[in-house]
C-alpha cells in the first residue's frame, strides 16, 4: 500500500506548478550581479550572518543569477566581487518565504580599491521573536567526534537546555520522547536515538536550526523541541566531492562520502556513509561488555530549479544499523547475547510555486518504512526478549505563504497516516528475580493505523522595533483513542536600539501525540495477566502549556550573551518505561508535571584569534503519580501501585555547564579545548546498595550517592588540534584529532531505576578525521 501511496504523491506534485526544500522559517535569496550598464557578471558572492552561524561562498552562472535556498530567518551581509571590478556589499534582511531579489552593481576598478565588509549587523537579529539556537556549516565541521549513530544528537547536545540520557536520548527543557527532526522540511517524530533507528550522518548537514519555544504553528505532534536538519547543498556548477575518513578508540572507524554535480538548473547529490565500533550503546558497567555496533547510509537528491518562480526535488535515504545490547555483570557470565538491528528506506519530494510577486505555494510529500528487531540468545537472563516491529508511512503537507507589506502570512495543512505492527514476545529464564505471579511467558502481536491531521495558520509582523508572531494549529489524533485540540501561539519581541538588546516573550499551548515505539502493547489490555493490580488504559496525548522570557545582547560586533527563562506545565506528561536494560521502551504517561528553569549563553565570534562559547543551564522538573501505560515486571509493579505525590523527573539535573573554545595559532593551525560538567540525575534504586555492587560493581556505586537519591557530579575535558594541510579554489584538506574524557573520570549518565535504565558514558579516548573535498 504504502508503494501506490509513493507513486500517487509523486504524481500529484508532477500536476501542479511549484515545490520546496525548506523549513518554517528559512527563504530564498535570487542575486543578480550586474556592470554599471546592466548586463550580467560571472561574479564570487560571500554571504554572512554571524546571528546564523552562516558563512558561504558561492558562484554565479554566467548571467551574474544567483539562488540562494534554506537562508534561516535574519540579516545577511552580501560581498560580491567579480574581476576588473571593484567589490561591493549589502546588508540584506530575510524574513519572508518568499524570494528576496536584490541586484548589486559593481564598477570598473580603479588601480587601488578594497572594501570593508560589516559584520556588526549580523550578529544580533533584531527581529527575531524568539529564542532560536542555531548550529552552522563551519561548526558541524569542527565538532569534537562522535561515537557512531549520535553525531547530529551530539551537536544539539551542546546547547543550553539540552541534556542526553542513556543512549543519546535527548531531552529538551527536562521533556522526554519529545523531540522531533525535521529533515529538509519533512518531520519525523519516532526516536532518533542510536537504539531505535539509525541516524542521518551530521557530514551531511549545511545547518542545524533548534526551537525549544516560540514553535512556528506549522510544528506539532512532537514539542518538546523541534530540530530543523538542513542537508548540504553546493551551489558552486560543476562536479563537487567531499570524503571524510575517521576512527580512533574503542576500534571506531568511520567513513562519509559526497559527489555533487550541478549543471544548469539541476543538481545531483550522492551520499553514503558506514561506521562500526565497539562502543555503540552506553554500557551498563565500565567493562562495556558486547557493544559492537555497525551503521550504513545512502542518499541520493535531485533538485531543479524549473524556471524563476518553480523549485522541484526528490531525495531517497536507505539507513540500517545493527548492535549488540550492552550486558551486566550477571549477564555476561552467564553467556547472555542479545542483538538489536534498524532499517529505514525515505522518499520525499518537496515542489515550490511562486504564484505571484507575494505568494508562494509549497506540496510536500514522504513516504517511509522502518523496522527495529530484538533477539536474545538461549543463555540470556533473566529473560528472553524478541521483537520485530515495523511501520509504513505517509506524509502529505501543503501551505500557501503571502507576504504583505509588514505582515508574513501562512497557512496549511498536513496529514500522517502511519501503520502500526508490533510483535513482541518474552520468557522468563530466571523466575526468582521476578514476583510469582508474573506470567513465564508473554506473546503479542497486533497492528493498527495511527492518523493525524493538522491545520495551521500562523502570522509573522514587523511594527517598528516591535516584532510579533502569532498562529493557531488545530490536531486530530486516531489511534486507540480519539481526540482533538486547538493550540494557539504567540511571542513578541523589542529591540532597543541603543544597548543593542532584544527582549523577547513568548507562549506556546503543546498538544503532543504519545510515541508509537510499543505504544500498542503499552496501551493493551492484554498485558493485565502480568498483574492483576495495574490498570493499563490507552496513553493520552499530553497538553500542556510553556512560558518563556528572554534577552539577547550583543557587545560590539563580537561577543553575543542570550538568557532565557522558562517554564512548562502539562497534564498526562509523557515518558518512556524501559524493560530492564534490553534496549526496549514502552510509553508511559504521568498524571502532571511542571518543569522550570533558566540558561544563558556567552559566545565569542572571531575576538581576535579566539572564538567559542560558555553556556549554564538550570532545570527544576516534578512529576506525579498515577502511571498510564508501559510494561511493568516483578518488583516494578509495586513500586508504580505504591507511587503517591511527586517525585523529581528523571531529567531534573540542576546545574549544566559546557564550554568550548578554539585559538587560530596560525591559518593552518588551531587549538581548541572544552568541557562538560553535569551535577547529576536523580535515581531511584529498587534493591539495596550491596545489590547494586553485586550487578554494576564498585566503580558505579562509587559515583552514586544513596542518600540524595543523586547521580555524583560528572566531567568531562576535551582538547582538539586542527590542522588545515591543504587548501586552495578548487580543494580543501582537513586533520583534525580530538581527545575526549581526558580526566578520565567515570561518568554515571543513568542509574538502573524504574523509569530509566543504566549508562555509563564513554572513557578517555581519542579519535582523528581526514576531511578532503573538491
Amino acid at each position: 500500500m504504502w508503494k501506490v501511496f509513493l507513486i500517487a504523491i509523486i504524481a500529484a506534485s508532477l500536476m501542479f506548478a511549484g515545490p520546496a526544500w525548506g523549513q518554517a522559517s528559512t527563504g530564498v535569496l535570487v542575486l543578480s550581479i550586474t556592470d554599471s550598464a546592466g548586463l550580467g557578471l560571472k561574479s564570487t558572492v560571500e554571504v554572512v550572518s554571524e546571528a546564523n552561524q552562516y558563512k558561504q561562498e558561492f558562484a554565479t552562472d554566467a548571467g551574474g543569477n544567483l539562488f540562494i535556498h534554506d537562508l534561516h530567518f535574519g540579516v545577511y551581509q552580501i560581498l560580491a566581487k567579480g574581476t576588473g571590478f571593484s567589490s561591493a556589499s549589502a546588508t540584506l534582511n530575510i524574513r519572508s518565504e518568499i524570494p528576496v531579489r536584490y541586484r548589486i552593481e559593481l564598477k570598473i576598478a580603479p588601480v587601488s580599491a578594497s572594501v570593508t565588509v560589516d559584520i556588526e549587523n549580523t550578529l544580533l537579529d533584531p527581529y527575531r521573536p524568539s529564542s532560536v539556537m542555531q548550529i552552522g556549516r563551519e561548526q558541524i565541521r569542527d565538532r569534537v567526534a562522535s561515537l557512531p549513530g549520535r553525531s547530529v544528537q551530539d551537536l544539539v547536545n551542546t546547547q543550553p537546555g539540552w541534556l542526553y540520557e542513556g543512549n543519546a536520548v535527548l531531552h529538551p527543557r527536562g521533556s522526554e520522547y519529545q523531540t522531533q527532526f525535521v529533515v529538509d522540511g519533512i518531520p519525523l517524530t519516532d526516536n532518533r536515538s542510536p537504539s531505535f533507528g539509525p541516524e542521518i550522518d551530521a557530514n551531511d548537514l549545511e545547518s542545524i536550526n533548534i526551537y525549544t519555544a516560540g514553535i512556528p504553528a506549522e510544528y506539532g505532534r512532537k514539542m518538546g523541541g523541534v530540530v530543523e536538519l538542513n542537508t548540504q547543498r553546493n551551489a558552486l556548477a560543476g562536479l563537487h566531492g567531499q570524503l571524510i575518513l575517521s576512527g580512533g578508540s574503542y576500534q571506531t572507524a568511520e567513513s562519509f562520502g559526497q559527489v555533487q554535480d550541478v549543471w544548469g538548473k539541476n543538481a545531483l547529490t550522492v551520499t553514503a556513509s558506514g561506521s562500526m565500533t565497539n562502543h555503540y550503546l552506553n554500557p551498563v558497567v565500565p567493562e562495556n561488555y558486547t557493544n559492537h555496533g555497525a551503521t550504513g547510509d545512502f542518499s541520493l537528491r535531485y533538485a531543479r530549479e524549473v524556471a524563476q518562480s518553480d523549485h522541484f526535488a526528490l531525495s531517497v535515504r536507505h539507513e540500517l544499523s545493527q548492535f549488540e545490547i550492552p550486558n551486566e555483570l550477571v549477564q555476561q557470565q552467564a553467556g547472555q547475547l542479545q542483538r538489536g538491528d534498524n532499517s529505514e528506506t525515505m522518499v520525499a519530494v518537496d515542489y515550490q510555486h511562486l504564484l505571484s510577486v507575494n505568494v508562494l505555494g509549497n506540496l510536500d510529500g514522504m513516504v517511509r518504512s522502518k523496522e527495529n528487531g530484538l533477539s536474545s540468545n538461549p543463555l540470556s537472563t533473566p529473560i528472553l526478549a524478541f521483537q520485530d516491529n515495523h511501520f509504513r508511512e505517509g506524509y502529505v503537507k501543503g501551505a500557501i505563504s503571502v507576504h504583505r507589506e509588514r505582515q508574513e502570512w501562512k497557512a496549511g495543512f498536513e496529514t500522517d497516516n502511519t501503520f502500526l505492527h508490533e510483535n513482541f514476545h518474552y520468557d522468563i529464564t530466571d523466575p526468582s528475580q521476578f514476583d510469582e505471579d508474573t506470567p513465564g511467558k508473554l506473546d503479542f502481536v497486533q497492528s493498527r493505523p495511527d492518523l493525524e491531521q493538522a491545520a495551521f495558520v500562523e502570522d509573522l509582523i514587523r511594527l517598528g522595533n516591535w516584532t510579533v508572531s502569532a498562529g493557531l494549529r488545530w490536531d486530530h489524533y486516531q489511534l486507540l483513542l480519539n481526540e482533538h485540540a486547538f493550540s494557539p501561539r504567540w511571542s513578541v519581541a523589542y529591540y532597543l536600539l541603543a544597548p543593542k538588546v532584544v527582549l523577547h516573550f513568548s507562549y506556546d499551548r503543546i498538544f503532543q501525540t504519545p510515541s508509537n515505539e510499543n505504544i500498542l502493547i503499552s496501551s493493551s489490555s492484554a498485558i493485565s495477566q502480568l498483574s492483576a493490580n495495574v490498570l493499563h488504559l490507552p496513553v493520552k496525548p499530553s497538553r500542556g502549556n510553556y512560558y518563556e522570557g528572554g534577552m539577547e545582547k550583543a557587545f560590539g560586533d563580537r561577543l553575543r550573551f542570550d538568557a532565557n527563562v522558562f517554564r512548562r506545565d502539562f497534564r498526562n506528561y509523557a515518558d518512556d518505561d524501559q524493560l530492564l536494560n534490553t534496549g526496549v521502551s514502552y510509553p508511559i504517561s504521568f498524571d502532571k508535571a511542571v518543569l522550570y528553569g533558566l540558561e544563558g549563553k556567552l559566545e565569542l565570534v572571531h575576538v581576535g584569534k579566539l572564538s567559542g562559547f560558555a553556556s549554564y543551564s538550570y532545570i527544576v522538573g516534578n512529576v506525579w503519580f498515577p502511571v498510564t501505560g508501559g510494561l511493568f515486571l516483578g518488583d516494578d509493579v509495586d513500586q508504580v501501585l505504591s507511587g503517591v505525590g511527586h517525585f523529581p523527573d528523571s531529567q531534573d539535573q540542576r546545574n549544566t555547564i559546557r564550554t568550548r573554545f578554539e585559538y587560530k595559532v596560525s591559518s593552518h593551525l588551531s587549538v581548541a579545548s572544552g568541557l562538560s560538567s553535569g551535577s547529576g540525575l536523580p535515581f531511584e534504586y529498587g534493591g539495596t546498595e550491596a545489590e547494586a555492587l553485586a550487578q554494576y560493581g564498585p566503580e558505579v556505586v562509587d559515583r552514586l550517592n544513596f542518600e540524595r537519591g543523586r547521580v555524583k557530579p560528572s566531567l568531562a575535558v576535551n582538547a582538539s588540534l586542527m590542522l588545515v594541510v591543504y587548501h586552495s579554489e578548487r580543494a580543501d584538506i582537513r586533520f583534525q584529532a580530538d581527545g575526549e574524557n581526558l580526566n578520565n573520570r567515570l561518568n554515571v549518565i543513568d542509574f538502573g531505576g524504574l523509569f530509566s535504565g543504566n549508562a555509563i558514558g564513554p572513557g578517555r579516548s581519542a579519535y582523528f578525521r581526514l576531511n578532503a573535498s573538491f
